[in-house]
């Protein structure tokens, strides 16, 4: 592994942890140059499925853009980052687990709200709203219902 300081490739691993809940391996190593010392995390590498927009057209999956659509529905919102990316990684798992090449935009969407409506209510309506192009307010009336009766007391 490269120094990020130096560029020097002699670097060696002086400790070893299991980071992201099982999911990554983070060492932290020291340059045999310069003396600094940086992380590194080791993942397994994912074969994730295609998606299959709403218009027929695929494209591969990205867990960017699954991390950026949460965080825009939790902003301001009282949800630990650690909360967000345990959630993102929530929704890849669950991906994984359909083990198929291809997947429909909305079933990722529905993880996604699955999500959010376990982290945070109106995070899950923020995403709803955007997401299931509410037609009227009825349709946003029963999807803040759905809400509550997902959460129970907890707001």
């Amino acid at each position: 592994m490269h120094c990020p300081f130096c560029a020097n490739d002699d670097t060696r691993v002086i400790d070893s942890r299991v980071a992201e809940g099982g999911a990554a391996v983070r060492r932290r190593r020291e340059c045999e140059v310069c003396g600094k010392r940086f992380s590194t995390y080791e993942r397994a590498e994912l074969r994730l499925p295609m998606v299959v927009k709403k218009d027929g057209t695929r494209q591969g999956f990205a867990i960017k853009k699954i991390h950026s659509g949460m965080q825009k529905a939790l902003e301001k919102r009282p949800v630990s980052a650690d909360a967000l990316e345990q959630g993102v990684q929530n929704v890849v798992r669950a991906v994984q687990e359909i083990g198929e090449t291809e997947i429909s935009a909305i079933a990722v969407g529905d993880f996604v709200m699955e999500q959010l409506r376990q982290l945070d209510g109106v995070a899950y309506i923020r995403f709803a709203s955007v997401y299931r192009e509410f037609k009227d307010v009825d349709e946003f009336v029963a999807a803040v219902k759905s809400a509550m009766n997902g959460k129970g007391d907890k707001q």
